[in-house]
C-alpha cells in the first residue's frame, strides 16, 4: 500500500500577466488519492504542473517528507511532446498522414524502451503494459500516426511502464471511447492499490471510485478540500457563469455557397504500409444533412475526415467528390478548405499558439495557422463580432498559448465558424471545455445548423455532447483483424 504523503502550503503560481493560484494549502495522507475539480481556467493544470515541478511556484510542496530518497513524480499531460529520429520536435498536422515523415518518427516501442528503467527483460514489461492498455497491436506504430485516443493510451503506457510513487494525470479520459474509459479506470484502480498515489483531473468525466479526496479550485483559491463523500457538486459549482448565445446576432460573412452533394466517396480504401485502416467504403452526404461519425479509438475517423478536409494525400488515389468536383480534377486544397470549417484535437495540438487570439480567429478566413494576409474591413469587424458573441473579447490581444486550454478551444471554434462555411467538420469540438461550456456550445451548433442548409459532420465519444440536430450516423466498425467495414445506422447513442 502507498506510504507517500503530500503537503502543500501557501502555494502561489504566477504568469507574466496574472496570478493563477494564490495561497493553496492542503495535505494528502498515505493511501489517499485526489481528484482536482474546478471550472475552466480555475488553475487545475497549473496545480498539477506545480506538484510535478514543471512550472515555477512559490510556497512549500513536500512529497514523502519522511523518505530520505526523493519520490519519483510523473505527470501525464494533455499532449505528449517528442522529437523525431532527426532530433526535430516541430511538427505540422498533415505530417501524420505522410509516410516519409512517419518513417522519421519514433515508434511506441522505441519511446517506451527509452523510458523503461528495468535492467532485465524490459520488453516483457513493455508488452505487459501495452496489453493492459489494449494497444499491443500498435507496438511498432510511429507516434506521429496515432489517433487522439491512441495517443492518450501511449502517454499512460509511458507513465506506467515504471510506475512512479506519485502519478499525476491531466484529463486522462479525453479522447477515449466508452470502453477506453472503463479500461483506464480498471488499470488505475489496480496500480493505486499497489502503491502509486494518483492525482487526476477528470475533466467532464465522473470521479472514479478509487479516488478518496476532492480538491475544488475557484477564483485562484482552494474552495474545498476533503473526503469525496463530503463533496457536494451543487454547492461548489454555483459560481459558474452561464452564457446564453443569441443566435439572432450570429456574425456571418457574406460568402454564400450552394451544392446538392457535399461529399461522395466510392469504394475508397486507406492503408499505411501493410496495415489497412478501411476498405470498400462508400459515403454520400447531401447538402443540409447532419451526420454523427462514430467508431472506437483508432478506427480511422480522423483519417477519414482528413480525406474530406483536403489534408490526406491518399485522397487523390481514391474516388472522392467534394462540393461537386472529383478530387484531383483541378481544384486546389484551398478551394476545399474555403468551403469547410474544421476543428480537431490534432489541429489544436499543432496550431501556432504564439499568434494572438484575434489573429487565430482571423486565420480561419485563409485556412492557415497564422494570419499572413491583410484582413478586409468586413473581416476585421466579423472577428470582433465573434469575440463579442462568444464573450471572449477580453483575450483578444493575448497570445493563444497564454490562455487556458478551454479558451483556446473556444477561439479555434470561432475560427472554424468565422467564414460561414457550407460544411462544418467538428471532430471532438468539446475537448478541453467544461460541461457547462460543452452544453452551451452544443446548443450553439444546434441553433446554427437546425433548419438551415448548413451541412454537419460531428464526432464525439460523449453522448452528452451530441447536438439534437443530428439525423444520421456513419459508424466505423471493426470486422476481423485486417480492416474496418462501414455501417450506416439510425441514431442509437454514442460509442
Amino acid at each position: 500500500m502507498s506510504k507517500t504523503s503530500i503537503i502543500v502550503k501557501d502555494l502561489v503560481v504566477k504568469t507574466q500577466e496574472s496570478t493563477v493560484l494564490d495561497g493553496i494549502s492542503f495535505s494528502l495522507q498515505s493511501n489517499q488519492h485526489l481528484a482536482i475539480l474546478g471550472n475552466s481556467g480555475s488553475g487545475k493544470t497549473a496545480l498539477a504542473k506545480a506538484l510535478a515541478g514543471k512550472i515555477h511556484w512559490t510556497g512549500k510542496i513536500l512529497i514523502d517528507a519522511n523518505n530520505e530518497k526523493k519520490s519519483r513524480v510523473e505527470l501525464v499531460e494533455q499532449r505528449y511532446s517528442f522529437k523525431n529520429l532527426s532530433g526535430i520536435s516541430e511538427f505540422y498536422y498533415q505530417q501524420r498522414f505522410n509516410s516519409f515523415d512517419a518513417d522519421d518518427a519514433p515508434t511506441i516501442y522505441q519511446e517506451l524502451l527509452k523510458a523503461s528503467t528495468q535492467d532485465s527483460k524490459p520488453t516483457n514489461n513493455i508488452d505487459f503494459t501495452l496489453h493492459i492498455l489494449g494497444i499491443e497491436h500498435l507496438k511498432n506504430s510511429p507516434l506521429i500516426q496515432l489517433s487522439s485516443g491512441e495517443h492518450k493510451r501511449f502517454q499512460l503506457a509511458k507513465a506506467l511502464v515504471n510506475p512512479p510513487r506519485v502519478l499525476l494525470l491531466d484529463t486522462p479520459y479525453t479522447g477515449l471511447d466508452v470502453s477506453g474509459v472503463k479500461e483506464l479506470n480498471k488499470v488505475l484502480t489496480e496500480i493505486s492499490a499497489k502503491g502509486t498515489k494518483i492525482i487526476l483531473i477528470p475533466g467532464t468525466f465522473p470521479v472514479p471510485e478509487f479516488i478518496t479526496n476532492i480538491a475544488f479550485l475557484e477564483n485562484k483559491k482552494l474552495a474545498f478540500f476533503g473526503k469525496k463523500e463530503d463533496y457536494n457538486a451543487d454547492v461548489f459549482n454555483h459560481s459558474a457563469e452561464s452564457f446564453i448565445y443569441n443566435t439572432d446576432l450570429l456574425p456571418v460573412s457574406n460568402e454564400s455557397f450552394r451544392f446538392d452533394t457535399i461529399v461522395e466517396m466510392k469504394n475508397i480504401h486507406l492503408n499505411y504500409g501493410t496495415h489497412t485502416i478501411f476498405t470498400r467504403l462508400n459515403w454520400k452526404i447531401n447538402e443540409g444533412e447532419k451526420w454523427l461519425l462514430k467508431g472506437r479509438n483508432g478506427s480511422g475517423k480522423s483519417s477519414l475526415l482528413s480525406m474530406i478536409t483536403g489534408d490526406h494525400p491518399q485522397a487523390y488515389s481514391n474516388e472522392i467528390y467534394l462540393f461537386g468536383k472529383r478530387r484531383g480534377s483541378g481544384e486546389s486544397i484551398w478551394d476545399i478548405k474555403q468551403k469547410t470549417g474544421y476543428i480537431s484535437p490534432e489541429l489544436h495540438a499543432y496550431f501556432d499558439k504564439n499568434v494572438t487570439c484575434f489573429q487565430a480567429i482571423g486565420s480561419g478566413f485563409f485556412d492557415t495557422i497564422g494570419l499572413f494576409k491583410k484582413l478586409s474591413t468586413a473581416q476585421y469587424h466579423i472577428i470582433l463580432q465573434w469575440l463579442d458573441f462568444l464573450q471572449v473579447s477580453h483575450v483578444s490581444t493575448k497570445p493563444l498559448h497564454s490562455i487556458s486550454a478551454s479558451l483556446q478551444r473556444m477561439i479555434l471554434l470561432a475560427r472554424a465558424l468565422v467564414k460561414n462555411p457550407p460544411l462544418l467538420v467538428l471532430d471532438e469540438p468539446c475537448q478541453g471545455l467544461d460541461q457547462m461550456q460543452s452544453t452551451e456550445f452544443v446548443s450553439l451548433v444546434d441553433n446554427i445548423c437546425s433548419g438551415t442548409n448548413k451541412t454537419l459532420i460531428y464526432v464525439s465519444h460523449d453522448e452528452r455532447n451530441v447536438p439534437e440536430c443530428i439525423e444520421k450516423v456513419f459508424q466505423l466498425e471493426k470486422k476481423g483483424d485486417q480492416f474496418y467495414s462501414i455501417i450506416e445506422t439510425a441514431m442509437l447513442g454514442v460509442a
